[in-house]
């Protein structure tokens, strides 16, 4: 269990570290510390005769900020698209007519997405055959309506007949 916690504790490390990271990464004072380094940089050009070891030094370091950042960006988004992800499933749970089938959509294979995309490109072509765009509020209420409307319109037409 105390090993546990340990693990615990370094990925909350871990984590809180890379959050500031990411924070700060992204302000005007990293951004001006970076065109800083460029400029003393290059001033420092004729000083060491543009040597290689001159030219080392920068082509190292942008090499290695670079290299972490790519993945403090990743894990930065990441983060943001679950916490996305998660906010529109709460829209979809909460939300009375909606398809429930949406709640952990990012977690279905290609091929069910791919269905699913179908279900959703014949709500949209019933949508827009409806005068309300709001009318529809899930593929099955959309699919029921659909064909309660076509009922109707086929009883009218026998009784007109």
């Amino acid at each position: 269990m105390n090993d546990r916690r340990q693990s615990d504790n370094h990925g909350n490390i871990l984590s809180r570290f890379a959050s500031a990271a990411t924070a700060w990464t992204g302000s005007t004072a990293a951004f001006v510390i970076a065109a800083l380094i460029i400029i003393v940089w290059g001033l420092t050009g004729p000083l060491f005769h543009y040597s290689d070891t001159w030219q080392l030094v920068i082509n190292t370091g942008t090499t290695i900020v670079t290299f972490l950042m790519v993945f403090l960006i990743q894990r930065s988004q990441n983060k943001d698209a679950l916490a996305v992800q998660l906010k529109l499933d709460e829209i979809v749970a909460a939300m009375d007519g909606a398809s429930n089938r949406l709640i952990a959509v990012e977690d279905l294979s290609e091929e069910e997405l791919k269905v699913l995309r179908i279900h959703f490109k014949r709500l949209a072509e019933m949508a827009k055959s409806d005068f309300k765009i709001t009318e529809s509020h899930s593929i099955e209420e959309a699919e029921a309506r659909h064909n309660f409307k076509k009922d109707r319109r086929k009883a009218r037409g026998k009784k007109g007949e």
